[in-house]
């Protein structure tokens, strides 16, 4: 049978490694030296290993061959790297006293530093090795769930089992191992990759995305906010809602329709309505004109797909996938689901998917419901179904031009399923599931997100706001908008409920108006989230990731699993209630060693010594820390109402005092083919000379013309800072104050250079700079102000402010006085 998913022979791809790597020990163990920190590990009974592609691995040539050593002797083979020291015995085969693997370098956790065969994590372990990786899904989860072990570990070693993955051939079509049981696909074979990195993190994911293919790169739009709700929503009411959200300056960028854009009440005697693949048109009467509505908004389209029921006879795409499949229409049979059957697949694309395209979907939400075999012995339906949508969607396409002609074009490939294995980091974007909607959850998913980026796997998107159960809580709804914010994707969702949705204007007036701030601010973030984007594809590295991922070798990095890095920024999500005295939510985190700014309320943190500080952040409704290094430069799209997908003509930088800084903002045509496509590179350099009170901001460009716009309307946004005159190329510029938003952004000063031309270069001169902080007794006073105590202990409280008193002095008048701790807390963070 021929593939459906690419032309080409059904030879295995081959992925070899080069043969000077590989030291065998007899007839039916074999090692693999992939570098000075990675070996494979094979055992055949039958002598017969793998040398093909794998679901999880696509190349073991990761480039010239270390150096190392193997020394045989009676009953004992040890292989050494620079890093590593396999000892195997072949008396004892396989077994924790038969094969080990020692690093040959020192690592943070003093139990660790060898592998034996056989071990295996546990989550639930006192002293923490492995840092944990992800799962499939969190459907049902309020708060915390058990992980599977991802690549980093803090006793510096990990092992990734691929011996039930099945091979990959040149067709991409899979097909099992030689020696697999025809029954469900296991052996008694196996074949381990051992990463030895120690604290060296960067360069295990590295080496990872060189061994099973790179995190691919994201179409830009998705990297804006979602709307996604599971409710019947008819094509007027739809559109009218997103017409309300421009009107309210709300941007979104991908619209969710959930399950009820097909027929659901079907005849019981077809079953039920799950799946489904015909538009409701009772509620959807021209599906094209809503697409292209929705198109037309600067939206791209998702459909939910929950695929198991196959197809039935009241579907539009039964008769032409009958007649495909060789069967009979008339005969009404169901056509089951089948992903293991390359003729089923072929037909469920061509007829039941490619048809919903043309019209205007852009990609499909697998929504999983598919249990756990096919056809196949040994593989998993979610990893095919997540394989073919991905592979598909960027297949070549033919469309007619406006002169009558036709052009072929691809897309840039995405689907949006369940995490299936290691391997599904090759098929963004992530559904983390149905979670509940608790405090709870919504405290562990930051911890949940960034973790994931321990097996590479960047582009979770969970249900911000939470899905299901729990109570309408405006303070934990705005809390969670918040996280989605600095989040890998931002989607909004809730069940089927008239009560449980996320539109701001059904929370509270403060809610509202925090959850509107943050949903404009991820749609400002693009430019920067999306350079960080092709740096996950290029580099390997997460845009979501915890700080020991950049500071392994920092303790406190480990401490608080919940705070993590948006690109450079250092995110502290607050995921606990405020108290009702002060008002304020607090949250611990650990700060590594810097000058540091917290954007929404302009503080400045000086964090000395090398092991960083723990310190507690205090934050009304309003507001979450978000601290940016001192030379920070962050990209941001200023104007909301253009459309995320696109790279932006009203271009802002926020720039942060007090040291020099530089970004590379990278943008792109939207190729299907990233390495093909036209990148541009704008650079934004930072000069700070706070001394002299001289500073210096130029934009450079490189890249093809027509790929950005050619002139673009730029302000800087300086933050925390006063600045006295400005010069753009030599001529004056206007010099602007800004007022704190109270939201995202404090206070500082605006320089609009007005239309420039980027790639001419454009350079700017500021004179009389200097950092200008929050004043403190305003700071405190905002603090006391809203407070719910008795007048007499604010007013003491106050006149020790007024006293002149600092520090601990101060502090300590104000317990005198009867301030009650937490609020004693908030101020001892401002002073």
């Amino acid at each position: 049978m021929t593939s459906p998913l690419s032309s080409g022979s059904a030879d295995l791809r081959l992925a070899p490694a080069r043969p000077e790597a590989v030291v065998a020990v007899g007839h039916d163990v074999r090692f693999t030296v992939l570098t000075d920190r990675l070996i494979r590990i094979e055992r055949s009974a039958s002598g017969t290993f793998t040398d093909a592609a794998t679901q999880l691995v696509v190349s073991r040539d990761l480039g010239p061959v270390p150096t190392f050593e193997v020394h045989r002797g009676e009953d004992r083979v040890e292989i050494l790297t620079e890093h590593l020291h396999l000892t195997y015995q072949p008396s004892r085969g396989f077994s924790r006293s038969g094969l080990k693997v020692s690093l040959r370098t020192g690592v943070l956790n003093a139990h660790g530093g060898t592998w034996y065969y056989g071990d295996t994590w546990d989550p639930d372990e006192t002293f923490p090795t492995n840092l944990g990786g992800t799962c499939r899904t969190l459907d049902n989860a309020d708060g915390r769930v058990r992980i599977e072990p991802g690549l980093l570990a803090l006793h510096g070693l990990s092992v990734i089992d691929d011996s039930r993955s099945l091979l990959m051939q040149q067709d991409e079509w899979v097909r099992p191992r030689p020696c697999a049981s025809p029954v469900d696909g296991s052996t008694d074979d196996e074949d381990l990759y051992l990463f030895g990195y120690g604290q060296e993190y960067a360069r295990a994911l590295t080496d990872f995305f060189a061994l099973t293919g790179p995190t691919p790169l994201v179409p830009r739009a998705l990297l804006g906010n979602w709307w996604s709700r599971y409710h019947t929503y008819t094509q007027e009411s739809y559109l009218a809602l997103m017409d309300r959200f421009a009107s309210e300056k709300l941007p979104f960028s991908v619209a969710v329709i959930d399950m009820d854009w097909h027929w659901v009440n079907i005849d019981p005697a077809i079953g039920n309505g799950w799946t489904g693949y015909t538009w409701n048109t009772d509620l959807f009467p021209d599906p094209k004109g809503f697409l292209d509505a929705l198109h037309e908004r600067g939206m791209q389209v998702t459909l939910n797909l929950h695929p198991a029921g196959g197809v039935r006879r009241h579907e539009s795409a039964y008769e032409p996938m009958m007649r495909a499949l060789g069967k009979d229409p008339a005969s009404g049979e169901a056509i089951p689901f089948n992903v293991g059957d390359p003729d089923f697949v072929a037909a469920y694309l061509d007829h039941a998917h490619h048809p919903l395209e043309d019209e205007g979907v852009d990609f499909w939400w697998l929504d999983w419901q598919q249990g756990g075999v096919t056809d196949i012995p040994g593989l998993d339906p979610l990893w095919m179904l997540n394989h073919v949508h991905y592979l598909d969607s960027g297949r070549e396409r033919t469309r007619t031009l406006g002169d009558g002609s036709t052009e072929t074009f691809r897309r840039r490939p995405v689907t949006f399923s369940r995490f299936a294995d290691a391997s599904s980091h090759r098929t963004p974007i992530g559904f983390s599931g149905d979670t509940y909607a608790t405090w709870d959850t919504l405290r562990y998913q930051p911890e949940f997100t960034a973790t994931a980026a321990n097996i590479g796997y960047y582009w979770w998107s969970n249900d911000i706001g939470g899905h299901m159960f729990g109570v309408k809580d405006s303070e934990m709804a705005a809390r969670w908008v918040q996280l989605g914010c600095f989040s890998p994707i931002n989607r909004l969702h809730s069940t089927s409920s008239v009560f449980n949705s996320k539109e701001p204007w059904r929370y509270s007036r403060d809610a509202r108006a925090t959850m509107d701030a943050y949903l404009r601010l991820r749609h400002r973030l693009v430019p920067y989230l999306y350079t960080w984007a092709r740096r996950a594809h290029t580099e390997g590295i997460g845009p979501v990731r915890p700080l020991f991922h950049d500071h392994p070798w920092r303790m406190g990095a480990y401490e608080n699993r919940r705070e993590y890095l948006f690109g450079d920024l250092l995110v502290i999500p607050v995921a606990t209630r405020a108290t009702p005295v002060t008002g304020l939510a607090a949250e611990a985190a650990w700060v590594p060693e810097g000058v540091w700014f917290d954007l929404p309320t302009g503080r400045r943190y000086e964090v000395s010594g090398t092991e960083g500080h723990s310190l507690s952040f205090h934050r009304d409704l309003a507001q979450v820390p978000v601290l940016a290094r001192a030379g920070s430069v962050v990209p941001l799209a200023d104007d909301v109402t253009e459309a995320a997908g696109a790279n932006p003509r009203a271009l802002g930088i926020l720039l942060v005092p007090g040291a020099d800084g530089e970004l590379v903002m990278e943008e792109d045509d939207g190729s299907a083919e990233p390495g093909l496509d036209a990148v541009v590179r704008t650079r934004i350099t930072l000069t700070w000379d706070g001394a002299a009170g001289i500073a210096r901001v130029a934009l450079s460009q490189e890249g093809p013309q027509g790929v950005v716009p050619a002139e673009r309307e730029v302000v800087l946004h300086l933050l925390s800072t006063a600045v006295g005159w400005a010069s753009i190329d030599g001529r004056p510029a206007e010099v602007r104050e800004r007022e704190a938003d109270g939201f995202t952004l404090g206070a500082g000063v605006d320089i609009p250079l007005g239309t420039v031309r980027p790639s001419e270069g454009v350079s700017v001169e500021l004179g009389g700079v200097s950092e200008r902080t929050p004043d403190v007794s305003q700071e405190i006073f905002g603090l006391l102000e809203p407070a719910q105590i008795d007048y007499v202990i604010k007013d003491r409280a106050w006149g020790a402010v007024m006293s002149g008193a600092t520090g601990t002095t101060l502090l300590s008048a104000m317990r005198a006085v009867g301030v009650p701790q937490d609020l004693v807390d908030a101020v001892a963070e401002v002073v």
